[in-house]
């Protein structure tokens, strides 16, 4: 069995890492919240003080934490995992951030003689917790070989997307499909319900008609229910949708759809509904239409 380490300890971040302890690898962890280590520590994980006392301990570090700058920081700050390196190490950071970032990160770590893998996942919380997800990853492909059988216990599909930065690139690409797709099963809902289709019915049209989506199937009853608990919060789908307009201007690709969609999901980041799941973002368009989708009373 392998020494891995695991940072961040969120929706994500916490199942990836006991899907490693319950696989018999020994696993450091350390989050932002020293609570979440002692958590996950109580299921046979080793809580550390810093993402240093991790790297020492570990040959490999997965990391899963919420943007950019926090990516960066757990990985060079003053306690960060490039001062804890001791002998080899693999980083591989599952966290969704910049592309463009995220090859300069790969480069400063391979000029101090650590490996590092951009892995972005997808799955969300349910796939998180039962070993399902899907990994896009970018590199070096030899180190991606060495490191395969450490992500098994997470996930069930890899995906090798080829150099620093392409994982990235791939799982945003998913994400910007994901994202507009849902704006347009909101604004279509919220029509359909205000001119008199029961939303059931829309539901079930839309499961038998080329417009069927796993999306869909997956929210629409949540938003029936007006279950809006997080398993992917509208924050972070903007925080993605960011991501992709700064690619898309960097390869100078016109998104027209993109730069939309992320205004609507800033609108219900602005209403308050930013920490709750996407299918929430529904009620930005609802509020202005003045109808409520919800099932019916029976």
């Amino acid at each position: 069995m392998a020494k891995l380490g695991f940072l961040g300890l969120g929706i994500m971040g916490g199942p990836m890492a006991r899907r490693l302890i319950e696989a018999g690898h020994e696993v450091a962890v350390w989050s932002f919240s020293a609570g979440k280590a002692d958590a996950i520590a109580a299921y046979g994980g080793v809580a550390c003080e810093t993402p240093a006392d991790v790297a020492r301990q570990s040959e490999c570090v997965f990391l899963c934490v919420g943007n950019t700058a926090m990516s960066r920081e757990v990985i060079f700050g003053k306690h960060g995992l490039a001062a804890g390196k001791a002998e080899s190490l693999v980083i591989v950071d599952s966290s969704t951030i910049s592309p463009s970032e995220s090859r300069l990160m790969a480069a400063e770590l391979e000029r101090i003689g650590i490996d590092f893998l951009d892995a972005p996942c997808t799955g969300s919380k349910a796939g998180a917790e039962a070993g399902t997800l899907t990994f896009m990853v970018g590199g070096r492909e030899e180190v991606f070989r060495r490191a395969r059988e450490w992500f098994q216990p997470m996930g069930k599909q890899f995906y090798y997307c080829g150099g620093s930065g392409l994982g990235l690139q791939a799982k945003l690409s998913q994400n910007m499909i994901l994202g507009n797709l849902l704006q347009a099963f909101n604004e279509s809902l919220v029509l359909s319900t205000k001119a008199g289709v029961a939303p059931e019915m829309m539901l079930d049209i839309l499961e038998n008609s080329a417009a069927k989506s796993g999306l869909v199937s997956a929210k629409a009853p949540l938003v029936l229910a007006r279950d809006f608990a997080t398993r992917f919060s509208v924050k972070w789908l903007e925080k993605d949708m960011e991501l992709m307009l700064e690619s898309a201007a960097e390869l100078n690709v016109p998104v027209p759809l993109t730069s939309l969609s992320r205004q609507l999901y800033r609108a219900s980041i602005a209403k308050g509904h930013g920490e709750d799941d996407i299918a929430g973002s529904i009620r930005v368009l609802e509020e202005l239409a003045g109808c409520e989708v919800l099932a019916s009373k029976k």
